[in-house]
């Protein structure tokens, strides 16, 4: 019987942007891509902000501490955009 598995690691490899979108490149490979207009912190920083993160959560998070936003790459592969202020 062969039995094959499959092999994700989902933490976070590369972060960058493009005019519209956040891209994450996972250790695994595959590559998230999602609308920046869902993460308002991301859109209204500059280039330079945006170039500054770093891993958290173990490398399953991304941290820009000049705009205070963390993002989970389980939160990116569900599609979850930033909540809402009330």
């Amino acid at each position: 019987m062969n039995i094959s598995t499959r092999v994700t690691d989902e933490r976070v490899l590369h972060v960058r942007f493009d005019d519209h979108r956040l891209i994450v490149d996972l250790m695994d490979g595959r590559t998230i891509a999602v609308p920046l207009v869902w993460y308002p912190r991301l859109v209204g920083a500059t280039p330079e902000q945006r170039a500054h993160w770093e891993k958290c959560g173990g490398g399953y998070g991304i941290h820009w501490p000049d705009v205070d936003e963390d993002l989970s790459t389980e939160g990116l592969l569900r599609g979850a955009p930033a909540a809402r202020a009330a």
